[in-house]
């Protein structure tokens, strides 16, 4: 899916960097499209700018979102060094390709002057060029929306005021970030899991505006030179109510099941004072797996987001080893400890991760509840021993 809309695209890209000039009837527009929960990367929907020139016949979508997918792109994902670029596209194939995925499309026309248009086009022509049109991705603060936003930041500076009161504010990207992936409950928890407190942070509403919606509502409450910089507001297209479909593969269930039988065999293993051993050859080391990727994405690549992660209260890289001290009892007088500060890390990560986050996500707590029932069963079975 992530291929054919990346061909699709760079397919559209058009040659426009030559001398071109804007007639008075000109307009200029941001677009707006929802969201595809279908998909991950599509949860969150996507902002480009329109140029129409019914003089010329000119009428292009100006999209922040291009990337190249090619044999480097997922290493550069791992790494945090997304590159993504301008692309330049016939706005009637931009539009038809969001509504044939069932995806509204807003439009607000834009109360510009014919200087300021000539600005706005002539700032797009430039970034469009190939030795200008690629730039960082970064998924909170330079993305597909927060470069709309800023290119009329940049070329308008004090001249145009976004209204700050309109919204709530004081929410995190944490927050404003889960709200949207509630169909999207894997990539709610792998974002929970795998970013630190920087997704804490709170944002201003100013800041809000890498979600293409708020873009859309931040402009409409917006002043250039005291006047409402939107003009007209078109709905081009509204996404048609379908069918929910229903899917039990969601981390409720599965965690909720593997809770339920690690605290069976636990209890059961308590009464026989014999462990099962399978069952912890495969949690310890799965979740010292989750610990060293946490490690890794904090220090070893540029994905901010990813440092101060508190997840690692529970999951702790060294778990991998528990196993191989499991199967020796000379490093029992070494396991116990190692087991009462695993509990006690475990215990503390519940309450401080909802004071940071000011949220509490189910399906992120259950991993470290399954974890502690199986470390205190050890830890008691240990003393036992003893």
């Amino acid at each position: 899916m992530t291929f054919r809309i990346v061909v699709f695209l760079l397919l559209l890209q058009l040659p426009v960097f030559g001398q071109v000039s804007l007639s008075t009837d000109a307009e200029i527009s941001i677009i707006t499209c929802g969201p595809d929960q279908d998909e991950l990367y599509s949860a969150f929907g996507h902002s480009a700018i329109r140029v129409k020139d019914p003089a010329s016949g000119m009428d292009l979508a100006y999209n922040y979102g291009v990337f190249k997918f090619d044999s480097k792109f997922y290493l550069n994902f791992t790494l945090g060094a997304l590159y993504y670029k301008l692309g330049v596209d016939q706005f009637d194939s931009f539009r038809a390709f969001y509504i044939s995925q069932n995806r509204y499309v807003h439009e607000q026309i834009l109360n510009l002057s014919p200087g300021q248009k000539k600005m706005v086009f002539d700032y797009l022509q430039e970034n469009a060029r190939p030795e200008n049109a690629t730039y960082r991705y970064d998924y909170f603060y330079n993305n597909c929306a927060t470069k709309v936003r800023d290119v009329f930041v940049e070329l308008f500076d004090s001249q145009i005021k976004f209204d700050d009161t309109y919204a709530t504010s004081g929410y995190t990207i944490r927050m404003l970030t889960g709200d949207r992936l509630q169909k999207q409950r894997w990539g709610k928890l792998a974002i929970n899991i795998l970013l630190g407190s920087p997704l804490d942070k709170k944002l201003t509403l100013f800041e809000y505006m890498y979600l293409p919606d708020y873009l859309e509502s931040g402009f409409d409450h917006a002043m250039l030179n005291g006047t409402k910089i939107v003009e007209d507001k078109v709905i081009i297209y509204n996404s048609q109510k379908t069918a929910s479909t229903k899917n039990l593969f969601q981390p409720w269930l599965v965690f909720g099941i593997f809770l339920v039988l690690t605290a069976v065999i636990s209890q059961y293993d308590l009464n026989r004072n014999k462990r099962s051993g399978w069952l912890d050859y495969l949690l310890f080391p799965t979740v010292g797996g989750v610990g060293i990727l946490l490690l890794f994405l904090w220090f070893a690549t540029d994905h901010h987001a990813a440092a101060n992660n508190l997840n690692l209260l529970w999951a702790i890289p060294t778990h991998i080893f528990v196993p191989i001290f499991l199967s020796n009892k000379r490093f029992y007088s070494l396991l116990k400890p190692y087991l009462l500060i695993t509990i006690i890390l475990i215990f503390i990560s519940f309450p401080l991760w909802i004071i940071v986050s000011e949220q509490f996500d189910s399906d992120l707590f259950t991993l470290p509840v399954i974890l502690y029932i199986r470390a205190l069963t050890l830890y008691r079975l240990l003393k036992r021993v003893s």
